[in-house]
């Protein structure tokens, strides 16, 4: 069984020399052994699961006419904002498509021009003896076609134009730019993104918990998992200093791994001015991190502290001191705990039970101890001052 860390804390503090319990043993008769009261204390409730960061949006930015890729307009690694110009694309030949899409135009309008006048002549002989019928339906027939030429010059205008519009390339959300294709090249829809963009404040960070870890959140959440707050470690140990909150949670369960993917969004701000290497938000797209999920709301649990716990091969127990001070073995389950020098107990001890938390290396099972009260080791502070182990 691997032992946790404050387990390592508490053997440290075993061995490190004499305690107070050793202090006050007198030669022969039962062992001194500091002894303190199981106590009920307001704890808040908190699980650990690796999780990973993904932007909100991640927009791949395609050419969407073919030309001479001619400028980029930003510096790879920037921040961008929708609407803000990325790349132009050569322009001459797609506004030349246009000037000769706005002749036809003019042409077709011309055309309708004059077979609406022709309609017009006819349709007034037609009632004198120089009028014919077929001259009229002739003419009438011509200036559909004339209408129907012009909707086509016009909408092979408004392609043109539209075409025009796609040689000037911008971004589509506000966000971080990645690396991109270089000036120079010959760029088609059917190529490679020119570039992503990627959204960073708020971000995602997805994360799976086990099917029954997902009721146990939901029950300390006293209404459900957008009850908890998320917090992140982030590799390097640090915790993040902004709050999350869990904002989906997958309709299905996993058949292969048992578990339900959870979703939080958290703020990324900006930290300063952006470095020449770009971006100055902590968390990064498809990142690790650890995410902490922590009740809103403490509940009242049974704690002792950390030293008084042992382990075996049979799992955590401490020793209890009974009637006439003698000592016996209990059983105990572990809750999570916020504090390394704290053991919150879910079951095997009730408040008020006296447990042995100094000199256990001295007590056996069923022996007679001589209880004293416990103090707690006063911890150094750590090498580089912030309460971290960094």
């Amino acid at each position: 069984m691997r032992l946790p860390y404050s387990a390592i804390v508490f053997a440290s503090l075993v061995a490190g020399g004499a305690t107070a319990a050793e202090a006050q043993m007198g030669p022969g008769g039962p062992p001194a052994v500091g002894v303190t009261k199981a106590a009920e204390t307001p704890i808040y409730q908190s699980s650990e699961y690796v999780g990973r960061i993904q932007a909100v949006s991640k927009v791949t930015v395609r050419a969407r006419v073919t030309g001479l890729l001619e400028e980029r307009d930003f510096k790879e690694g920037d921040e961008v904002k929708q609407g803000q110009q990325l790349f132009i694309i050569e322009q001459p030949p797609y506004q030349a498509a246009v000037l000769q899409a706005q002749g036809a135009v003019i042409q077709a309008e011309a055309s309708l021009k004059n077979a609406k006048q022709n309609l017009n002549r006819s349709s007034t002989l037609l009632n004198t003896p120089a009028g014919q019928r077929s001259t009229v339906d002739t003419d009438t027939a011509s200036q559909g076609q004339s209408q129907g030429q012009l909707l086509v010059a016009e909408a092979q205008l408004q392609t043109a134009q539209i075409n025009l519009g796609y040689t000037t390339i911008r971004s589509p959300i506000d966000g971080r730019i990645g690396i991109s294709t270089d000036p120079g090249n010959v760029v088609a829809f059917t190529d490679s993104p020119l570039v992503t963009v990627v959204s960073e404040d708020p971000e995602y960070v997805l994360f799976p918990v086990s099917e029954v870890d997902a009721m146990k959140l939901i029950a300390q959440g006293k209404g459900g998992l957008d009850q908890m707050s998320v917090k992140l470690r982030l590799p390097n140990g640090q915790t993040y200093d902004q709050t999350g909150k869990i904002d989906f949670s997958d309709i299905s369960v996993s058949s292969s791994t048992d578990t339900i993917d959870l979703r939080a969004s958290i703020p990324n701000p900006a930290r300063g001015a952006a470095t020449d290497a770009g971006g100055n938000r902590t968390l990064v797209d498809g990142g690790f991190v650890t995410v902490i999920l922590q009740s809103k709301n403490p509940v009242q649990s049974i704690t002792i502290p950390r030293a008084a716990v042992l382990a075996d091969q049979q799992g955590f127990y401490v020793f209890v001191i009974g009637d006439k001070n003698v000592a016996a073995r209990r059983n105990i389950t572990m809750g999570q705990s916020p504090d390394p020098l704290l053991a919150v107990i879910a079951s095997g001890l009730k408040v008020g039970d006296q447990v042995v938390a100094d000199g256990v290396q001295r007590v056996h099972p069923g022996a007679p101890v001589k209880p004293v009260p416990y103090q707690a080791p006063v911890m150094p502070p750590s090498a580089n001052g912030d309460g971290s182990d960094d």
